[in-house]
């Protein structure tokens, strides 16, 4: 063999990167791995600066492991560097990537490290990550007298693959590490299980944690705190350095008794079974409260797990930590599971009085059950179960608190409280929207430990406080329903109840329901037996006295109702405000005034439009109430009582069609208020106080009417007697003087002496046939000649006011009358549809007077110089059609009138009850009972037309 030849460069620098990567893969020891790496960084690069770092996560700084220096000092390499915002190595570190800087002595990134190259002259600097994957490890910094920081591809490389082993095995390294490190809580809570089963002393127990903890967590204390619920605060049960608790420790002196209102948010924290961790730069309260659980504990550290039982915190298991410490997963997993075995041994200190406690609430709700199924006096019922209640939750206060719709309030219908304290007498406002469905799906008591913190039932805040009261259970009577009964005790401290405490009293809730339930249903029986028999005496008086129309019996009746809304209502004054339609001011008629501070001036006439009490109740459907201070001066002049508070008023309503005629005013003291039931009440009283008021006024209107008619009746057919009377002796003796000689004159006298007879005649069948009522005659009669004789008779009053009437639809053989002097015409159609000997059929003098009657009525309102038309038409059925139009004015409410044919209120003044409506009324009611109609209205150009519909002749 040839002699061995001298390695080239290359060759060479590839043997000293596969040495020092075999260096790095075999050696175990992390020193040893950085000192083979810096220097081989130092003899293959030509660089005056290597530092080499580790990065430490949890404190987010840099731990320098050496290097190289120019002057050979390298004590500043191993220095620890914090990182800071913006920095040239917090870059690095966060983005994981080289960064190069031209001259280190110019770069203000890196202040430290920028008065280094300012020293030893150094300007070309790389910086490199060493990282594993995306978990960054460490850097490596070097640098240079030359600027630039330019570095050749193969030297990039080789650094790089040096780098990236060191990375890998720094990595596995810490995850050894990590694995020695952690620690297994499997053995000691098995441990720590077999010993709680053999110990029987709970504080044997709770020792047997502390002590186990404090090994396996190693913090500076190891603590149990109980819960009170009764002053609701923390105090310390068990500690691991138990001789010195009270005593020497002033720091367990500290803790010994802690407040929820002190550690609010770490009270809810492990109120709902969160872990409270509190170490260096982390914790899981808010800045605010884990500065005050700190100073509270005196500690710098803490990790707290709650002991739970039954969704019941009963204290916590708490490791404290005098210096800042990060606290671990298994710490947290051990402390946690301790405490859960806490929560398992707990129960068992109190099992005795807890099932002595299950057998003294069972005891207590089946004798309210009891109760309630015998029928037993309830109101002793509930006084008993009052007291025990405030007895077994050691309350200051027991309510029952009720709905009342007419108020808008609870009201407080029963109360227990201790002797010391004064029985409450107010009022609770009616509950919030959110607060009413929370009770309403509520399935046990709602719980209020601190009234003044709770959002809960916010708006009873002020009163609760004002009270003396600062926690509440709170209990709604009657399950998925509406609130209406609710059940409330209180105590005067902030507390809190067991869940035992709250499902015991939900229970004892729901049988008061039924008690409450009962009373009201009681109270309402009560209440409409009284309302009933008042309106059952009212409604006797008032038909006894209904019938009688004369002014006392009238006034009978008002008092008398007026005294039942008086007794229904419990009032001390009510009076009536009368008046009659059309009257402008009302009449006071004071018909109750129990109190002579209820006063009001019976003497002084009201103006109907102008008093605002009046105007109020009439604008209103039902009542109207209001306060005295509301109402004018000029009402108070007249209703001047000084105690009159509030007023009720309500107006005398009928029908829509009916105006009111009166008002019934009730006054009693401010604070008093009138149930729904005794208001409806009133209102049917006054209803059928209006009815009957009405009846009676329409019964006096009808009789006197009747009277009336029945007085003019008499007169006039009396004196119709005597005229037929005097008329038949006159007829006598013209016939007893002859008949005159003269033949013209005889002829004339022989005519007049037959009319003479013919009117005597039909006047004695008139005094005889229809003295009381109207006799129905049938006759026959052409149409043209009932035209005739009506246009005959109206004739004056055609000529008076220069009228032309004129009548179409007849035959030629019609046309006998003299139109050139009567003003009348009689236009013939040459129809057979129309024939001239139409003629119609019934009572002829009753049809005459209807058509004389409409005539008459044409004419008068037409103007001088119009005309008046007469239609003749026949129709299907045996009928015929007589439509008289005009031009005259007719006013709308008369028209309105004449269609209706009836008024809507026949109290009130209407044009029905004067003439010329009130005729036309009648002959339009008369022609009803005579087979034929008679109606009004007008046509679109103005006319006036009166149809008149008469039967034809067969």
């Amino acid at each position: 063999m040839g002699q061995p030849q001298r390695p080239i460069a290359a060759e060479h620098t590839i043997i000293a990167l596969g040495r020092v990567l075999q260096t790095l893969r075999e050696e175990d020891n992390v020193d040893v791995l950085i000192d083979t790496t810096i220097a081989y960084i130092q003899e293959q690069f030509d660089y005056n600066l290597v530092w080499m770092a580790l990065y430490d996560l949890p404190k987010h700084i840099l731990v320098g492991k050496g290097g190289v220096s120019p002057d050979g000092d390298t004590k500043f390499l191993r220095k620890q560097v914090t990182l800071t915002p913006g920095g040239l190595l917090e870059q690095v570190v966060i983005e994981q990537r080289p960064l190069g800087v031209a001259d280190l002595r110019l770069e203000p990134r890196a202040a430290e490290w920028q008065e280094i190259g300012k020293k030893f002259n150094i300007q070309g600097t790389i910086v490199l990550p060493i990282r594993y994957r995306d978990r960054f490890l460490g850097l490596l910094l070097f640098g240079s007298e030359r600027w630039g920081y330019l570095l050749p591809g193969d030297a990039k490389a080789r650094l790089l693959m040096v780098l990236g082993e060191l990375g890998a095995v720094l990595y596995q390294q810490e995850v050894n590490l990590q694995q020695q490190q952690t620690k297994h809580l499997d053995q000691p809570i098995l441990q720590l299980l077999e010993n709680l089963r053999t110990l029987n002393n709970i504080d044997q127990k709770l020792k047997a944690v502390v002590q186990t903890t404090h090994q396996f967590v190693a913090p500076s204390r190891t603590n149990i705190y109980w819960f009170e619920r009764q002053g609701r605060y923390f105090w310390c049960r068990m500690s691991n350095q138990l001789a010195n608790i009270g005593r020497n420790n002033s720091q367990q002196q500290l803790a010994a008794g802690m407040t929820v209102q002190d550690l609010s948010e770490f009270y809810y924290a492990l109120s709902v079974n969160q872990i409270v961790l509190i170490g260096d730069e982390r914790s899981s309260l808010k800045s605010h409260f884990t500065a005050k659980v700190l100073e509270r504990l005196q500690v710098r550290s803490l990790l707290a797990a709650p002991i739970l039982w039954q969704k019941e915190l009963l204290g916590f298991l708490a490791v404290e930590a005098n210096e800042p410490r990060i606290w671990t997963e298994a710490d947290k997993n051990f402390v946690q599971s301790a405490a859960g075995l806490i929560s398992l041994v707990a129960p068992s200190e109190t099992m005795d009085t807890t099932i002595k406690q299950i057998q003294e609430d069972a005891q207590l709700t089946s004798q309210v059950a009891q109760a309630i199924y015998h029928e037993e006096d309830l109101q002793a019922t509930l006084r008993d179960c009052a007291t025990k209640v405030l007895t077994r939750f050691a309350a200051t206060r027991f309510l029952l608190l009720q709905y009342n719709p007419d108020l808008n309030s609870y009201q407080i219908i029963f109360q227990t409280q201790p002797q010391n304290r004064r029985p409450l007498t107010v009022s609770f406002n009616t509950l919030k929207d959110m607060d009413e469905q929370m009770l309403k799906s509520a399935t046990t008591s709602v719980e209020v430990q601190k009234v003044e913190e709770d959002l809960r039932f916010f708006n009873w805040r002020p009163l609760l406080l004002e009270h003396g009261m600062r926690s509440l259970l709170v209990c709604n009577c009657a399950q998925d329903h509406t609130p209406n009964a609710l059940l409330v005790i209180a105590h005067e401290t902030n507390r809190g109840w067991a869940s035992l405490d709250k499902e015991l009293l939900w229970a004892v809730s729901q049988q008061i329901g039924v008690i409450v339930r009962q009373w009201q249903l009681n109270a309402e029986v009560e209440q409409q037996q009284k309302i009933l028999h008042s309106i059952q005496r009212c409604l006797r008086i008032l038909e006894k006295t209904q019938n009688d129309t004369t002014e006392s019996g009238a006034e009978r009746l008002e008092r008398t109702a007026i005294e039942q809304i008086a007794t229904v209502l419990h009032s001390p004054l009510a009076v009536l405000l009368s008046w009659s339609p059309g009257d402008n001011f009302a009449e006071i008629i004071p018909s109750v005034i129990h109190d002579s501070r209820f006063a009001v001036v019976t003497d002084q006439p009201i103006p109907i439009h102008t008093e605002v009490i009046i105007q109020w109740a009439l604008a209103k459907d039902d009542y109207v109430c209001v306060y005295a201070d509301d109402l004018p001066p000029e009402t108070r002049k007249w209703l001047h009582g000084q105690n009159i508070g509030q007023v009720l008023a309500i107006a005398l309503r009928t029908s829509a069609d009916y105006a009111p005629t009166g008002v019934v005013l009730v006054a009693d003291y401010r604070e008093r208020y009138w149930t729904e039931q005794s208001l409806n009440a009133t209102e049917t009283l006054v209803t059928q106080l209006a009815w009957s008021r009405r009846q009676q006024q329409i019964t006096k209107l009808l009789e006197s009417s009747n009277q009336e008619l029945r007085q003019l009746n008499w007169y006039k057919h009396r004196r119709l007697e005597e005229i037929q009377r005097t008329a038949t002796q006159l007829f006598s003796q013209i016939e007893d003087l002859g008949i005159p000689s003269n033949e013209l004159t005889q002829t004339r006298y022989k005519l007049l002496l037959r009319q003479l007879d013919h009117n005597t005649a039909a006047m004695t069948g008139l005094v005889k046939l229809e003295q009381w009522q109207l006799h129905q005659s049938s006759e026959t009669m052409p149409i043209a000649t009932l035209l005739k004789r009506s246009l005959e008779r109206v004739d004056n009053l055609l000529k008076q006011r220069k009228l032309w009437a004129g009548v179409h639809g007849l035959g030629q053989s019609a046309t006998d009358a003299d139109s050139g002097n009567s003003g009348i015409f009689l236009k013939g159609l040459q129809s057979s549809s129309y024939p001239s000997s139409l003629a119609i059929t019934g009572d002829i003098v009753k049809f005459e007077l209807v058509l004389y009657e409409l005539l008459v009525v044409a004419c008068n309102r037409s103007q001088s110089g119009g005309r008046i038309d007469i239609w003749c038409r026949r129709l299907e059925e045996k009928l015929l059609e007589i439509s008289i139009t005009d031009h005259g004015m007719i006013e709308p409410p008369l028209l309105a009138a004449l269609q209706n044919q009836t008024p809507k209120d026949i109290l009130a003044s209407s044009y029905l009850n004067q003439p010329p409506a009130l005729h036309l009324l009648i002959c339009q009611k008369l022609m009803q009972q005579l087979g034929g109609t008679l109606d009004f209205y007008q046509l679109p150009d103005h006319r006036v037309v009166s149809r008149l519909v008469l039967p034809l002749a067969d």
